[in-house]
């Protein structure tokens, strides 16, 4: 077949405690591509619906054009694709939009090659459309919107999923308004002292042993970031009392998703997580501030073609 069309979902990236190496999938609305294979050699962004805020037609400013200009290096010669989005993430949530959206393109993209490629060539291809964005390459929404559930996202190699307990949910509140990603990116400049590296380190060591025996103990005693959270908590207002008002609630452990301004927390139960998540948006409505609520197993599934 030349057209496919396939939806990416939301993700977690950093997970607190692995800052541009660990995200989970979420389950709820991702981004819809559709993908159109041609004979031209190009990339060509046909349509953007989904949003108000005009996003880039050029295909490699667009982060899913440019996912599938860096895909057409393994394709055969003078192989083309048409492209069409439809947005479903809202922009600058700190839910991964981006790279759903280079995900989904490059999925899509793949279903009409007549000899599929493999996960490690989507992965990287879609890292380079992500980095349209972030501005950089980094794959901790990229890898859990591909592969669906906790993901390790490596610079080089494949992707690394990792198990996680039946049982545990996240709940994500996202307050109503933006934050890109280059903003909340830009204040992590200053140097970090040695010791804050050591803590994180150890943090991320307990909250993987956590999943892989199934102990919300570990995960509780490991989920935190004292790296990028205390710099960041100031560009989301009410954010100690939306974190306080989900560990009030039994989170395992509670932070900022990807770049901002959601937060999320971890919870032992879909019960516990749909609590945490009223009361997160009660810390939020705190500071006037409305938000929308979204509970998920954190082994949500990742990218699927659906046409």
């Amino acid at each position: 077949m030349n057209r496919a069309a396939a939806i990416a979902p939301p993700s977690v990236g950093n997970v607190a405690v692995g800052f541009d190496v660990l995200g989970h999938a979420l389950v709820g609305v991702g981004d819809r591509v559709t993908i159109t294979r041609t004979n031209t050699s190009q990339v060509r962004i046909m349509s953007i619906t989904g949003i108000e805020m005009v996003l880039p037609q050029d295909a490699n400013a667009n982060t899913a054009g440019r996912a599938l200009i860096a895909l057409l290096a393994s394709c055969p010669p003078s192989t083309g694709f048409d492209v069409e989005i439809e947005k479903g993430i809202a922009l600058g949530s700190g839910m991964g939009g981006s790279a759903a959206s280079s995900v989904a393109a490059v999925v899509a993209a793949n279903a009409t090659l007549d000899v599929p490629l493999s996960i490690a060539v989507l992965y990287h291809a879609a890292m380079q459309g992500e980095s349209a964005a972030a501005g950089g390459l980094h794959g901790d929404n990229v890898a859990p919107a591909l592969l669906g559930g906790l993901v390790i996202a490596p610079a080089e190699g494949y992707p690394v999923s990792v198990p996680v307990p039946a049982w545990l949910h996240a709940a994500i509140v996202r307050p109503h308004f933006p934050l890109e990603t280059r903003a909340s990116r830009a204040v992590l400049s200053e140097p970090y002292p040695l010791r804050a590296f050591v803590e994180q380190s150890e943090a991320l060591a307990l909250t993987l042993a956590g999943c892989f025996t199934q102990s919300a103990a570990l995960i509780r005693r490991g989920l935190r970031d004292v790296l990028v959270e205390p710099r960041r908590a100031h560009l989301i207002p009410g954010f100690a009392q939306v974190k306080q008002a989900a560990l009030e609630c039994g989170a395992l452990g509670a932070s900022i998703s990807g770049g901002g301004p959601s937060v999320f927390g971890w919870f032992e139960s879909r019960d516990d997580a749909q609590r945490g998540a009223a009361a997160m948006r009660d810390a939020f409505r705190s500071v006037a501030l409305e938000s929308t609520a979204m509970v998920s197993v954190v082994g949500a599934p990742g990218a699927q073609v659906v046409s």
